[in-house]
């Protein structure tokens, strides 16, 4: 006999709590069912770093308080995977054997890594990945003074497991195929700015190369370089979980297909989070955005809009708040069109603007900056608008006219 239930999400995420708020704001009795394939209650992701680094703990880990679910009349499964959805009977296969019905479901399965092909890699006995609290605590284990660790991506999921692990191994390199580190987020300049200072920490870079192949605890690179090492990180990109929509007959990319209300191709299914696309008003794009805030407005845009209230999510943006050893990285949009740059010392921005419009920013070490910028990319507000020529130098209230002044501060009071 299968269970019945309202509402059912799959995946216990960012996405997911923020839908059942999104449930909750409109509907506060109809049956909430989650469906999750890890072990935990929804916790911060982005933080697995920091408790290796010794900077939080599990409990302040949670992103919502222990009785969250309670609260909200949730019915938590955890350790269970959703195996196929069947849209005619409205239908969610478990792995245990177990099905639940629905009325209206959200798909919030998020992503998983990807790895490529990479020769003699099973004769590597101490590997691991970076995405979970279970790859954290797997990680954590292996970990001791004298280990020298490999990691194979200098993306932001690379950078985040340097941070959190260079203080308790011997050594820690990172090989990449990309010229700079970061390289989805930063231009040269920023770049080589974050880098030194993960140099200056003891972390060694192998830039614009590749490793070709293992040979148990060796690595030979493309160029020749070998690497000697204990533990090995793999941490090249992710890949949407996109399975059950597309067996379902939905429509997908490589993500899943949804609208601005979070509605995918299958009736009364909704997707939200780093497996649902977004429109990027930066670069006109449909497109993934891997990102913490994004996940939580999609997701409760969507809990809203299944609940039968009304919601849309117009003003998606990459955006990145990210720190590296007290350095502190801002980045948004897309780096598109003209660029104006200031740096002095290890401060630096660039702003890209194009079309009367600001299109993303970079920003390190003036976090006090990121908000107007922000406002301005989110907003589309036109340039000509403001004093411009004053917010690249200087960006303060002041810059803007008195009357978006006004409007605004009357909006936040």
């Amino acid at each position: 006999m299968r269970e019945r239930a309202k509402y059912v999400i799959i995946g216990n995420s960012i996405a997911a709590v923020a839908a059942i708020e999104g449930i909750r704001s409109k509907d506060k009795d109809g049956a909430i069912t989650v469906i999750g394939e890890e072990r935990y209650p929804a916790y911060g992701r982005p933080l697995i770093s920091y408790y290796l680094l010794g900077a939080t703990d599990r409990a302040h880990m949670n992103y919502r308080p222990a009785d969250f679910y309670e609260k909200n009349g949730v019915a938590l499964k955890t350790g269970v995977r959703a195996e196929k959805i069947d849209p005619a009977k409205k239908t969610v296969s478990l792995s245990d054997g177990g099905g639940v019905a629905y009325e209206k479901l959200l798909i919030a399965t998020g992503s998983r890594p990807f790895e490529p092909p990479m020769e003699g890699i099973a004769s590597v006995k101490e590997r691991f990945r970076f995405m979970t609290m279970d790859d954290a605590l797997a990680l954590e284990k292996a970990l001791s003074p004298e280990k020298r660790v490999l990691i194979v991506g200098a993306g932001l999921i690379g950078l985040k497991c340097l941070e959190g692990i260079l203080h308790r191994v011997k050594s820690v390199a990172v090989v990449d195929l990309a010229g700079r580190i970061l390289p989805s987020i930063l231009d040269e300049t920023g770049a080589g700015i974050v880098q030194r200072r993960l140099e200056e920490k003891g972390a060694e870079f192998y830039l614009s190369d590749s490793v070709t192949r293992f040979n148990g605890n060796t690595a030979h690179l493309k160029s020749g370089r070998e690497i000697e090492f204990n533990i090995l990180v793999t941490a090249v990109g992710v890949r949407p979980n996109i399975e059950l929509v597309k067996e379902a007959g939905g429509k997908v990319a490589r993500w899943i297909c949804a609208d601005e209300c979070g509605r995918t191709s299958v009736p009364d299914v909704y997707a939200a989070g780093d497996c649902a696309e977004s429109f990027d008003i930066a670069s006109g794009t449909e497109r993934v955005l891997a990102l913490l805030p994004n996940a939580n407005f999609q997701g409760r845009c969507a809990g809203i809009n299944m609940a039968g209230g009304r919601a849309e999510l117009k003003n998606a943006v990459a955006f990145n708040a990210i720190g590296f050893f007290g350095t502190h990285v801002f980045t948004a949009g897309a780096y598109d069109g003209e660029c104006y740059t200031e740096r002095s010392g290890n401060t630096y921005k660039a702003l890209f603007f194009k079309d009367d419009r600001l299109k993303g920013f970079i920003l390190i070490d003036l976090p006090e900056r990121a908000g107007i910028y922000t406002m301005l990319l989110r907003e589309s507000i036109p340039l000509s608008s403001v004093n411009f020529g004053e917010l690249k130098h200087s960006p303060g209230w002041n810059a803007l006219p008195s009357e978006m002044r006004r409007a605004r501060f009357s909006r936040e009071v």
